[in-house]
């Protein structure tokens, strides 16, 4: 089982390179980059400029509020610069914050996203042989790249392309054009991901003719820690959350199905109303127990194992909030890598 690190949000920049650094020697074998206060794509480049080994992965760069060739430019770099160990995650982030938080147009987002995967493909294609580029969709035209503005023609290899997705028509288009899916922390439940995920990934490769369906990397909520204190912790972290994330019409799909109707309306009244103070408190200690594996560093593998080994590819475990418990930390990823 692969095993990445999920960097936190909040961490400052310049934190950035020792913790990709410690990321690296304690065995991960790779860096998820989230973007949320700071650009993704900038992260991802200091991560790489102080690791030798591991793969970096943006988890995910906003696309609808870049241009592509924006993001082509920078991804090619990243991946040139670090030796093919850069991964472009994508994602298509809710019409609330493209509107309101980016000022951007809505579309319907996965026909967006597949114009968006072609319009970068036809990009590294012009960089690659440093040739003309033409591709033209129903979202993007690109018909024009001089040689100047041209950093081919190069023998590197295109970053490949990841999509988050939470339900099943990103989850198909990932199959059809991108290398892998991240999923998302509240859509990661097993049952979800045999059900909905693979079947779908499964569908979009046969329509491509695609050999096989695309990698699946889960992004369980996890809290943990070296001791049943640190885990305590960390579940109230979770409990904030996940009160946060619920709140979120696309992802209240998730507790509906587990009978828990009346909660997403309960979260969103308290949103409307400013009260982000208060989320925490809608969540019961049960949603919690529902929805986030709460374990030790010792015993984390054969749970995560157990409950994802038959239905992903790999693992994200959560931030690390301090130094301590490295050889724990360590010992932890070396028995889920040997799943």
């Amino acid at each position: 089982m692969l095993v990445y690190l999920a960097l936190d949000p909040q961490q400052s920049l310049a934190s950035v390179p020792a913790y990709a650094r410690r990321a690296e020697r304690l065995g991960f074998d790779g860096l998820h980059v989230p973007e949320t206060i700071h650009d993704s794509l900038a992260v991802a480049l200091l991560a790489l400029e102080h690791t030798t080994r591991l793969t970096v992965r943006t988890a995910v760069t906003l696309a609808f509020v870049r241009s592509p060739t924006a993001v082509a430019y920078a991804a090619w770099d990243l991946s040139v610069l670090s030796g093919g160990r850069f991964e472009l995650g994508l994602g298509s982030q809710i019409k609330q914050n493209i509107r309101d938080r980016f000022a951007m147009e809505w579309t319907e987002p996965v026909e967006r996203m597949r114009d968006y995967v072609g319009a970068l493909q036809a990009l590294f294609e012009a960089f690659r042989t440093g040739g003309s580029l033409n591709f033209e969709g129903a979202h993007y035209r690109l018909t024009r790249m001089q040689p100047y503005f041209n950093p081919g023609p190069s023998d590197a290899l295109p970053p490949p392309i990841w999509l988050g997705a939470v339900n099943a028509g990103m989850s198909e288009l990932a199959g059809e054009v991108a290398h892998g899916v991240v999923t998302h922390s509240t859509n990661s439940e097993p049952e979800h991901l045999r059900d909905v995920v693979r079947p779908a990934l499964q569908r979009g490769a046969i329509a491509s003719g695609r050999s096989a369906p695309a990698v699946v990397i889960a992004s369980p909520a996890v809290a943990t820690g070296v001791d049943d204190a640190a885990v305590a912790v960390e579940r109230e972290h979770h409990r904030r959350m996940l009160a946060f994330l619920y709140s979120t019409p696309a992802y209240a799909p998730a507790l509906i199905k587990r009978g828990l109707t009346d909660l997403p309306e309960r979260l969103r009244e308290l949103v409307r109303a400013q009260q982000w103070d208060r989320l925490p408190a809608v969540v019961t200690d049960a949603v919690v127990d529902e929805f986030v594996v709460c374990a030790r560093y010792d015993e984390l593998p054969q749970l995560l194992a157990a409950r994802f080994g038959p239905v992903a590819d790999g693992v994200v475990l959560p931030p690390l909030r301090n130094d301590a418990g490295d050889a724990a930390i360590q010992a932890c990823v070396a028995a889920l890598a040997a799943h």
